[in-house]
């Protein structure tokens, strides 16, 4: 790699962390906690029954061989695992704006890994296309979360698709403990011109029941409507299908606004049916007020 390459990709890490970390510091990191912390209970050791001790935590092994009631007792779960798992297909790259949809993945995942690392958490990341790219197991500290976000910003996949229920299987095979896993795609996982619906409804509710899974959709404004500019040729970046159609026709510009929506509702419905949390995301819009609102929904949720 050469060195203005190098400069290039310090620069840009730098200009993320400081942004991020920021957010994190000022904002996110105590809803963080309120919401994700104490999400599990870890088994210390068994004492005898007193009264007053739910029943329920009765261990009857151990009662049965003592002849004396014993209870279970825990403890909370003071270290949380954090996995991003981030889409690097091809249709990320693209930007109708100043920014790309995977400088927001990288920059969203790293205010969440910053909210982490100041709870004490570990961070894991998988970088995925039509296979798992690249995975870097859970850990803490700032030179890993930079690690995290070089990746994110700088990895070049070999695929150019997206296989989303091979990367929530993968999460299964690598995570045994609990995690909070983000999933941030922009869930165009047959093309933006010829999008159906995933089989990957099945895989995600076998997931949520070990993990706590929260799904992150980022749409450029161009797949949510399109200018009137007269002719264009549309090009699915991750097939290389081609269409070209009429924008300065009002008729298709709503036809297309209308097949943009229905897609984004059936897939925010298949998700949320699996029991997950979904967020949208645009590089035009402040994705702050997102974060915020989704923080305290489930804080609201919890208590």
């Amino acid at each position: 790699m050469d060195k203005e390459r190098t400069r290039e990709i310090l620069r840009k890490v730098r200009q993320v962390e400081i942004r991020t970390n920021r957010l994190a510091d000022d904002t996110l990191a105590g809803h963080y906690h309120s919401v994700f912390k104490g999400r599990g209970m870890n088994f210390e050791e068994v004492r005898e029954y007193v009264p007053g001790d739910e029943v329920r935590t009765i261990d009857w092994n151990v009662t049965a061989r003592t002849g004396k009631a014993f209870v279970k007792k825990f403890t909370e779960e003071r270290e949380l695992t954090l996995i991003l798992m981030i889409d690097l297909s091809a249709s990320g790259h693209y930007g109708s704006v100043a920014q790309s949809k995977r400088e927001l993945a990288a920059e969203l995942a790293s205010v969440l890994a910053f909210s982490a690392v100041r709870n004490n958490d570990k961070v894991g990341l998988i970088l995925f296309t039509d296979g798992v790219e690249l995975y870097i197991p859970p850990a803490k500290g700032r030179s890993h979360i930079l690690r995290v976000i070089r990746e994110i910003l700088f990895f070049e996949p070999r695929g150019m698709g997206t296989d989303l229920p091979a990367a929530i299987e993968f999460v299964g095979r690598v995570q045994r403990r609990k995690a909070v896993v983000f999933m941030i795609s922009d869930y165009c996982l047959t093309g933006a011109l010829n999008q159906v619906l995933p089989p990957f409804k099945s895989q995600l509710q076998v997931a949520n029941r070990r993990h706590d899974f929260v799904a992150m959709a980022i749409n450029d404004p161009r797949e949510r409507e399109l200018p009137a500019v007269g002719l264009l040729t549309l090009e699915d970046a991750e097939t290389g299908e081609q269409v070209e159609i009429d924008t300065g026709s009002a008729a298709v510009r709503e036809d297309y606004k209308r097949l943009a929506q229905t897609r984004r509702q059936d897939m925010r419905r298949t998700i949320q049916s699996c029991g997950v949390d979904y967020l949208e995301l645009a590089p035009d819009r402040p994705y702050l007020p997102t974060l915020l609102s989704f923080f305290k929904n489930r804080e609201r949720r919890r208590s």
